[in-house]
């Protein structure tokens, strides 16, 4: 799905967000190629590239304040890498080991059974399934 400045100006003001040039050129970058998965740092480097002056730092804040706001979703491989996620319906990922890319797999292909009794007081809020692949070896 393509945006337009307007748009995104809209959908940052819309999360209660103020659409600042940096915050604006970001979204650009997040939201003009459709679905994607994607990493602080490169993200970091595709704004570089792109003539965006920002630290990485600003890059992390935004990620989170999109997160927090709804317009992204973070999706933590390992302890050391986490993907922000432009496509925020429910749906699950392949993770593949050899390239580090994430591949979406849509929520209504993957049943999760027999889930344990849940702690008292409680209910799922949602379930996030990673499956894990690598290459075959010949």
């Amino acid at each position: 799905m393509q945006h337009n400045s307007k748009d995104l100006r809209d959908k940052i003001k819309m999360v209660h967000l103020r659409p600042t040039k940096q915050r604006l050129a970001l979204a650009e970058l997040l939201f003009a190629q459709g679905n994607r998965h994607v990493t602080a740092e490169r993200l970091h480097n595709e704004a570089m590239d792109n003539g965006v002056t920002v630290s990485l730092a600003t890059i992390y804040n935004n990620l989170h304040q999109f997160t927090s706001a709804g317009l992204l979703r973070e999706v933590v491989v390992d302890s050391s890498r986490s993907y922000f996620d432009t496509n925020v319906s429910p749906h699950h990922h392949f993770f593949h080991e050899t390239t580090g890319e994430l591949e979406d797999i849509p929520g209504n292909e993957l049943n999760v059974d027999n889930i344990p009794a849940l702690p008292e007081g409680t209910e799922i809020s949602s379930v996030d399934v990673i499956v894990r692949v690598t290459d075959r070896r010949p």
